[in-house]
């Protein structure tokens, strides 16, 4: 990422993340330096103190929330159109959750394909999947397990493949030490023949069916709502459509590395170059 990019990067906090698979290829390197446009979100990712702070008071928030939620039988998460009037009371109580960059950290598979030079392939995803090494971001696990301690499924709803990547997903989770079911039922990823749709919309109608949602946590838009793809506006119209349920219901991670924000930002750009485009989509006012 060239240094002019990290100020959009940094404002796209909240504008998290589609499935890792979605990233943009790597640069080369060039004049003798690594030149990549992720350079400066994964140093952030991986050194920043705010970083930190930030995970840390999102799981904080996250434990407050889900103990006044638990408290109120009528409390719900899921998007209005997905719950259709369903009423909760007296469903099972849980959260949904994403996997990458909101509860484990991939930064490493980033640092590679920076340091490395090459470009993002998914057959190098899936590598990275299959090592089992992704780390628990900081404060994750705790959140989980207060959840678990009282009662409350943790869903984790992730967009990694469920043909390829289900078994890993499982041994890396629990290696973490996050509460996965034993036969991980509480794991659903896309292509779950449950709800194989690759959209998330309707394995969160699965869980709600059966449970009232209490917190929804992730780091992209698509996490909580659908549809994602839109411009800029759209997607903006979309979380003031939400306004009250941020913080509240639903809870961002930061993730200024990938996400949809991308595609929003470069969409009917017309450049070849990735770059130019979203040096297009910077405002000077």
């Amino acid at each position: 990422m060239r240094p002019s990019l990290s100020l959009l990067l940094v404002a796209a906090l909240l504008g998290g993340c589609a499935a890792p698979g979605a990233r943009s290829p790597a640069a080369p390197p060039q004049g003798g330096a690594l030149a990549h446009d992720n350079l400066h979100a994964t140093v952030w990712m991986q050194t920043a103190a705010e970083y930190r702070a930030a995970t840390l008071a999102a799981f904080n928030l996250a434990m407050d929330r889900l103990d006044a939620a638990l408290a109120d039988p009528d409390w719900d998460a899921l998007p209005l159109d997905e719950r259709g009037g369903q009423p909760v009371a007296g469903l099972k109580p849980a959260v949904i959750v994403d996997a990458d960059e909101t509860m484990i950290d991939n930064s490493a598979f980033q640092a590679r394909r920076i340091l490395d030079g090459g470009a993002f392939t998914p057959g190098l995803w899936q590598g990275w999947v299959a090592e089992r090494r992704a780390g628990a971001l900081p404060g994750a696990v705790a959140f989980a397990r207060h959840a678990s301690e009282r009662g409350v499924t943790v869903f984790f709803i992730t967009n990694r493949s469920h043909q390829h990547d289900w078994q890993a997903t499982y041994d890396n989770l629990r290696a973490l030490g996050f509460p996965v079911a034993e036969d991980g039922s509480n794991l659903l990823l896309s292509g779950d023949p449950r709800a194989p749709e690759k959209a998330k919309e309707t394995r969160r109608k699965w869980v709600g069916r059966e449970h009232r949602v209490l917190l929804m946590l992730g780091d992209n838009l698509g996490d909580f709502v659908d549809p994602v793809d839109g411009s800029i506006d759209e997607r903006a119209a979309l979380v003031d459509r939400y306004r009250a349920w941020w913080g509240r219901r639903w809870i961002v991670l930061p993730n200024p590395a990938y996400g949809s924000w991308e595609a929003a930002a470069t969409r009917g750009c017309g450049e070849p170059d990735r770059s130019a485009c979203l040096r297009k989509a910077l405002r000077r006012d």
